[in-house]
């Protein structure tokens, strides 16, 4: 489960640099450059979900022992 949690995190920051490089700061909000940052912003929010879930792991794993 931690190979797999890892991964996501990794290939969630793949995709957010991909997604950047899209990005044209001249019209941000529009067409490809909106799906860009809309991606970035989910890309982060799956980098903050799953630092909290290895968090939770091993509190849990703590509280086990």
């Amino acid at each position: 489960m931690k190979f797999l949690i890892y991964t996501v995190i990794i290939l969630a920051g793949f995709i957010s640099i991909y997604s950047a490089n899209v990005l044209n700061f001249n019209n941000l909000m529009e067409g490809d450059s909106g799906t860009a940052v809309l991606v970035i912003l989910a890309c982060l929010c799956v980098i903050v979900l799953m630092g909290i879930l290895l968090v939770s792991r091993s509190i849990a794993k703590k509280h086990k022992a």
